[in-house]
Formats: structure tokens, sequence, C-alpha cells
């Protein structure tokens, strides 16, 4: 089960308090002060690891509260640290405030972390007051209340390249004959309720490929699933317009190329600066009139390529692997050039 969105409470270890000692040894008179310091509570910790997909874990499991330090002891012994928690978490998950929307940050590389909450501070040991005008201090501090928060975490796929396009394009077909990955398929709209991943290789390159669930018009308003997965395409580095071109479901591929790219730039105009490329689908089943010269026509009008395949053939497919690959390394170039 795929899982995007989740909420969850953090809570800091509280500090342990300090302690209130005296030196007590033969021979010693008048020892002192000796109470130690409390230990600091543990904090919580967002870490990214790359073998997870998905905050489904999170949606069982939803409080999370580190350890409180230890109390001080006498002989100016300090207290132990409360143990750090860590939440793992698929790369590319963001935390916001749940109460406010406020952005935390994010971890996008495997290993990565992000303080969620502090843990409370240790509280001083009646030592730490010892001084020419008190002697003998009796008073020590209880220690410090741990932060907490109640969450919201968010998971956007990091890939490559996204499909995009209407329910019934054809992207899950094409991504199971590009990759290993084995999306549902059925001949009906939203068959792929969440995002699939699969790796494409060619001729040396690796690249990963992102099945967006099917866009329809008014998505960036809440139509269909859009808002559960245009915030999807945001990760990918370059698009790829998937088109029915069959002419058999009596869609218009212009229109629906216009409409996918119109729901995209509401969602966030700067997607559409991403290289980007159109996958004319299902060439193994064309009705008169052909549709493609129309598509190439608009397509040309845009400044973007048009790659006619039939992934029950294979046609064309050889073709797109390699117009893929170019199109992530066109990507890689604009992000070093962007982010130097």
């Amino acid at each position: 089960m795929f899982v995007d969105r989740v909420k969850i409470f953090v809570k800091g270890g509280n500090g342990g308090r300090g302690c209130v000692s005296f030196r007590r040894e033969p021979y010693v008179p008048r020892g002192g002060p000796d109470g130690g310091n409390g230990g600091d509570g543990g904090s919580v910790f967002l870490h990214a690891v790359s073998h997870q997909n998905t905050l489904l874990p999170l949606r069982y499991h939803t409080e999370y509260r580190a350890e409180r330090g230890e109390h001080g002891g006498p002989s100016n012994r300090t207290g132990a640290r409360g143990a750090d928690i860590l939440i793992s978490v698929p790369p590319g998950t963001m935390a916001s405030d749940e109460p406010t929307g406020e952005k935390l940050g994010e971890v996008l590389t495997d290993g990565e972390r992000l303080l969620l909450v502090h843990g409370g501070r240790g509280g001083k040991g009646n030592q730490a007051f010892l001084s020419n005008r008190n002697r003998a201090p009796r008073e020590a501090e209880p220690g410090g209340e741990g932060e907490e928060r109640w969450l919201r975490l968010d998971l956007r796929l990091i890939a490559d390249v996204g499909l995009l396009g209407f329910p019934n394009a054809g992207k899950s077909t094409l991504l199971s004959r590009l990759s290993a990955a084995r999306p549902k398929i059925g001949d009906y709209p939203f068959t792929t309720l969440s995002p699939v991943l699969g790796v494409v290789e060619t001729d040396g390159d690796g690249f990963v490929v992102a099945d967006i669930p099917g866009i329809i018009e008014g998505a960036h308003d809440g139509s269909g699933l859009g808002l559960q997965f245009l915030r999807h395409v945001e990760r990918t580095r370059a698009l790829v317009h998937v088109v029915d071109v069959s002419g058999t479901s009596g869609r218009d591929p212009v229109s629906d190329l216009r409409a996918v790219r119109e729901e995209v730039r509401h969602w966030d105009a700067a997607l559409l600066e991403r290289p980007q490329i159109v996958v004319a689908t299902k060439r193994d089943v064309v009705s008169e009139p052909d549709p493609l010269a129309a598509l190439e026509e608009e397509a040309r009008r845009l400044g973007l390529e048009v790659r006619p395949v039939s992934a029950v053939t294979g046609e064309g497919l050889a073709e797109l692997r390699r117009s893929l690959a170019r199109l992530v390394r066109e990507a890689a170039v604009r992000a070093l050039e962007t982010h130097p």
C-alpha cells in the first residue's frame, strides 16, 4: 500500500534533574557540594533511507518520544544523555508543522537527517552553584522540558522522468515495457492509484521513471486524484507527456496534450521549463484519419519532440529509451548550470 502523507506527534526527551549532594568521606571535613548535572534529553530526527518508498509504517505508529536524560548523581556524576530517535522515511520526505503549515525542512538523499524537536537540557547539580558567598548550596535545577509538536509528513517521490497523461493513455503499459516495474494495467480509468517507479537501462545509462496516476482537467483544483499526485511531479527532472493517438478512444490528442500541460502550469509553471518530450502511444491500433500528424504539428509549435511507440509490438521503444536518456542528461546539465 502506497502512503505519501501522514500526521505524527514527536516529543524530545526531558532533561534529567540536577543532584543535591555533599562529599562525605572520613578525614575530609567540609567536603563541599558534589551533586552532578542531569543529562540532556534525546532529540527526534527524520532519517532518509533509500530502501523505503512509502510512509505506510508511520500510519500505524504515529507517536515518537525520545528518551529522557538521567538524573545527576553524587560525586559529580553527570546523568547519561537520553537516546535520540530516528524516524526512517523515504528520500523526498518533507516535514511541516501541522497547526501552522510552517515548513521545517526535507530529506532528499540516503542517510540525510533533519532535526524535528530538541530534547530538554539537563538541570545543574548543586556543585554548579558553589561560590564564595554560597559555600554549601542546597539548590539544583530540574531538567528542561523537551520540545513537542504535531507534524505533517509529505512524500514527493524522486525520479528522473515523470510520465504524465490522461487516464488510459498507456503510461503503465509503457513503463512495464521500458523497465522491470509491474504496475497495475486495466482497460478502465484510474487503473494506477499510486505512483510507480521503474528503472530504465540503455547503453550503460540507468535512470528512474515514475508513472504518475492519470491527470484530468481541473486536477490542480482537486478534481480526480490530482491534488494527491501532482505534487510528485515536482521531484522529476524531466517530463514525458504520454498521449493516446490510436483514435479509438474518441479523444483528441492535441486537446489532451494542451489540457495536461495547462494543469501542470496551474500547479507550478516552472515545471514546464524542464526538458520534455511527447510520446504518442497505441500505434498498433490506429484509426483513420491518423491523429498523429496533428499532434506532431502541435508539438513542433511547443518545441517538443514526438516519439510514436507501441508498447504491444515494441515499435519505437528502443529509440524512446535513447531519447529519455538524452533527456535525463540534458536535465542534469541544466541542474548544474542552475546550482553549480
